[in-house]
C-alpha cells in the first residue's frame, strides 16, 4: 500500500497574520532593551507588546507618553514599526527583496495580491515599485512642510527628527506624536490653530487613507474620472462626503455649544475639518476628545468604525464596505434586482462579505466594550469610544488607556490586530484549508424585517 502524504502549504492570508505577528513580536523585544526607556531599565513586556501591537496596528493608544517615556532609540524603533505596518508587512517584505534584485515569485505575488486588495495578481510587481516610490515622495513632502514650523520652535535637529516622525506618522494613520515634550498626552492641541500643521497632516491623513490602488488610479488617469474603477470612484466620493457631512456637524452644532465658546472663527474652522479627518484611523487630536458633547463622541466612533480604505495605510471597516451595504439598501428600498453603482453592477460576494464585516466590526466593538467596562467599573460610553478607536486603528481616547488593566489591554491589542489584519483574513486563514461543497440543499425562503 501506497501512502501519498500531501505538503501543506501556508496560505496568502496566513503569511500576512503570521507576517503581522512576527513584526510586533520582534518591535516588542527591541522596546524590552534598557536603553528603549528615557530612563534605564527598559519596558515591561506587556507595556512593550502594546506599545508594537499599536505602533505595527498603525492604531496609536499608548500608555505610556511616547515623547518622554520612549529614548531617542525606542522612538526610531516606533516609527520603524509604523512605516512597516502602514505600508503592510508584506509590501515591506516584497519591497526589500525587489531591491536586492531578487525575482518575486508567483505566491509571493499571490499574497502581495490579497495584502493590498488588488483585484489581479498581473502588475503587482509595477505597483509595489509604484506604492515604494509614492510612499516615500509623499512622507517627505510633508516632513518638508512641518520643519517649517517645528525647526522653528526647536532647534534644527529635534524640529527635524520630529517632523520626520509626524509625516510618516500621519500618512501611515498611527497618530503616534512626540509633543508630548510640551504636556504629557497633549497630541496637537498646541498647534489648533496652525494652517501649515492642521493642513499639512490632514492632506497626509487623508491620502494614506484612500488606498494606493486609487492613487495609481489618479496617476494613470489623471482627471479622466470615467476611466476610474468603480472602487477608486466609491473610495473618493464616501471619502469627501464623510469629510465635508461631518465637518459641518462639528461646526454647526458640536462647537458652537458652550463648552467650546473660546474657539475662535478660524480656530473653529481648523478644529471641524481636523475633527471630521482625524477619526478616519488617523489619532492625532487638537481638542480635548473628553470635552466632545455624547452625540460629538457618537459621531466620532460611527467615523472610527468606518476607517479608511482598501490597500491602504488606514484600517476600520473600509468606506467601501460602508457604500456597499448603502447601495445594497437603497437597491431593496427600490425593488431592484442587483445592486449597482456608476453604472456598474456590485457582485453578490461583495455584499456578503460586506455584511460578514459589518456583523464582525459590531460584535467586537459592542463586546469588546461590555467587557472593559464591566472589568474595570467604568462608564460604558468611554469603554465603547476605547474599543471603536481600537478596532478602527484610530488612537483616539477619552483618557483611560492609561488605567487599564491587563486583561482590557489585552483585549484592546486583540481588536488592534483585527482591525489591521481584517477580520475577514483572520476568518480565512482559520479555515483556509476548507473546501466548498458543490452540492446545495433545497431552498426555502425566510421572513426578515
Amino acid at each position: 500500500m501506497k501512502f501519498i502524504h500531501k505538503k501543506k502549504s501556508i496560505s496568502s492570508f496566513q503569511t500576512i497574520i503570521l507576517g503581522f505577528l512576527a513584526a510586533i513580536l520582534f518591535g516588542s523585544v527591541l522596546l524590552m532593551l534598557p536603553f528603549s526607556t528615557a530612563e534605564p531599565g527598559g519596558a515591561s513586556f506587556p507595556d512593550a507588546l502594546f506599545t508594537a501591537t499599536s505602533a505595527v496596528c498603525v492604531t496609536g493608544l499608548v500608555v505610556h507618553d511616547t515623547a518622554t517615556y520612549w529614548s531617542l532609540f525606542g522612538q526610531f524603533v516606533i516609527l520603524v514599526l509604523i512605516q512597516i505596518g502602514g505600508m503592510g508587512v508584506v509590501t515591506v517584505a516584497v519591497s526589500i527583496a525587489m531591491l536586492s534584485g531578487r525575482k518575486i515569485g508567483l505566491m509571493q505575488r499571490s499574497t502581495m495580491q490579497e495584502a493590498i486588495a488588488a483585484p489581479h495578481v498581473g502588475g503587482i510587481v509595477r505597483l509595489t515599485g509604484f506604492i515604494l516610490k509614492t510612499t516615500l515622495l509623499i512622507e517627505c513632502i510633508g516632513a518638508l512642510l512641518l520643519s517649517t514650523v517645528f525647526c522653528r520652535e526647536f532647534n534644527f535637529f529635534q524640529g527635524l527628527w520630529y517632523s520626520i516622525f509626524h509625516s510618516i506618522s500621519a500618512f501611515c494613520n498611527a497618530g503616534f506624536d512626540l509633543i508630548g515634550v510640551k504636556e504629557p498626552f497633549s497630541s496637537l492641541t498646541s498647534y489648533a490653530a496652525s494652517p501649515v500643521v492642521n493642513l499639512t497632516v490632514m492632506a497626509l491623513i487623508v491620502t494614506g487613507g484612500i488606498g494606493f490602488l486609487t492613487w495609481d488610479d489618479i496617476a494613470r488617469n489623471k482627471w479622466h474620472l470615467k476611466r476610474y474603477r468603480m472602487q477608486s470612484k466609491i473610495i473618493l466620493s464616501v471619502t469627501l462626503t464623510l469629510i465635508f457631512l461631518s465637518s459641518l456637524f462639528f461646526y454647526f452644532f458640536e462647537f458652537s455649544i458652550s463648552n467650546w465658546s473660546a474657539l475662535s472663527g478660524s480656530k473653529r474652522i481648523w478644529c471641524s475639518l481636523f475633527q471630521s479627518v482625524t477619526p478616519r484611523t488617523a489619532g492625532f487630536n487638537t481638542v480635548d476628545l473628553a470635552a466632545l458633547s455624547e452625540p460629538g463622541q457618537a459621531i466620532t466612533m460611527f467615523l472610527m468604525l468606518i476607517g479608511g480604505s482598501p490597500g491602504s495605510t488606514a484600517g476600520g471597516m473600509k468606506t467601501t464596505t460602508a457604500a456597499v451595504l448603502l447601495l445594497s439598501a437603497l437597491s431593496v428600498f427600490r425593488k431592484k434586482e442587483y445592486t449597482q453603482c456608476f453604472k456598474r453592477r456590485i457582485a453578490d460576494r461583495s455584499i456578503h462579505y460586506a455584511s460578514a464585516v459589518l456583523l464582525m466590526y459590531l460584535v467586537f466593538f459592542l463586546f469588546g466594550g461590555i467587557f472593559i467596562s464591566c472589568a474595570e467599573d467604568l462608564p460604558l460610553l468611554p469603554c465603547l469610544f476605547e474599543t471603536a478607536s481600537a478596532i478602527g486603528t484610530v488612537g483616539l481616547t477619552l483618557g483611560i488607556t492609561t488605567e487599564l488593566g491587563l486583561f482590557s489591554r489585552a483585549v484592546l491589542i486583540f481588536l488592534m490586530f483585527c482591525g489591521r489584519v481584517g477580520g475577514l483574513t483572520l476568518v480565512f486563514a482559520a479555515f483556509s484549508g476548507t473546501h466548498s461543497n458543490v452540492s446545495r440543499y433545497p431552498l426555502e425562503k425566510i421572513t426578515v424585517g
